[in-house]
């Protein structure tokens, strides 16, 4: 059983309760205008190029559909003619090229996680994040068995969009969800994200019906979700949760562009959408006031 692995990232003191490894996975079935992760989108391999890194050693060109064409303007990498075999990244000395992703064994990845096992103490751990890792359901929840079956506290980062009949099991290895929640309005989040968040909610009820502890991320984007109407859905939804421990409210942050653009797309970054640590601070103020209100 192999899992579509895009980075393993050690120390991570943000993905969940203590020091935890984060293994991030490729694949999510949202197409968020503001993804900072846009490498993990679609669940085929794909190739980083990154121009400045380029040495201009040739290496690469071993391909043998002929990507790689060297001039005297410099190195022109054709996607059109790629078919990720991987060997020109195999080859690249200054890692101008990159494969996103290597499959590994479930085995592999838990070998790798267990290397920092003593500094986990009793709260930290793995935390599996993406992407969505439940676009690859089965092998995800294989994964989070295997580490519990070390005795590692788990969490998994998620949009809570999937097919509700694999939270019983996925609950039952899981400690923390890392919910991330993108926007309250139906019809903002079809625009947005491509999807309705209808399944996202009642995943998100029924996973607190199962009594899984879950920690509600709220990203902000100023023009799109940046409203007190927005808030105070937050609010309401919170209100039906038994077993949610924590709201927290994040800006975006245009990080994802360079990425883009390393993927051959364009830059998509929009520093207008960010929001300030006073906007942050006032959410948390209109969070909290919508809460005491009847």
């Amino acid at each position: 059983m192999k899992l579509p692995v895009v980075r393993i990232q050690r120390f991570c003191m943000h993905d969940g309760p203590g020091i935890r490894t984060t293994v991030f996975l490729k694949g999510c079935p949202l197409r968020c205008k503001w993804c900072h992760n846009p490498e993990m989108q679609k669940i085929e391999q794909e190739m980083f190029y990154t121009p400045s890194k380029c040495i201009h050693c040739r290496m690469c060109m071993i391909c043998k559909n002929n990507a790689h064409v060297f001039t005297s303007q410099g190195h022109f990498y054709d996607r059109s003619k790629c078919r990720l075999c991987g060997n020109c990244a195999a080859m690249c000395p200054g890692k101008a090229l990159e494969t996103v992703c290597r499959m590994m064994d479930l085995d592999e990845i838990i070998l790798e996680v267990m290397q920092d096992a003593a500094f986990y103490g009793k709260n930290g751990g793995i935390t599996i994040s993406g992407g969505e890792p439940m676009m690859h359901p089965v092998e995800t929840i294989a994964l989070l068995k295997a580490a519990k079956e070390k005795n590692l506290n788990t969490a998994i980062e998620t949009s809570g969009y999937f097919d509700k009949e694999f939270l019983p099991v996925l609950c039952k290895y899981t400690d923390t969800f890392l919910w991330d929640f993108k926007d309250s309005d139906n019809a903002r989040h079809i625009e947005n994200t491509g999807v309705s968040n209808e399944q996202i909610i009642e995943n998100l009820l029924i996973a607190d019906k199962l009594k899984a502890n879950i920690i509600l991320r709220c990203i902000l984007i100023n023009t799109i979700n940046f409203t007190k109407d927005h808030i105070k859905e937050i609010a309401a939804l919170y209100k039906k949760l038994n077993h949610c421990t924590k709201v927290k409210f994040f800006s975006y942050h245009p990080m994802g562009s360079s990425k883009l653009e390393r993927l051959g797309c364009s830059n998509n970054g929009k520093t207008e959408w960010m929001v300030s640590e006073k906007d942050i601070n006032w959410a948390k103020s209109e969070f909290l006031r919508n809460l005491e209100a009847e």
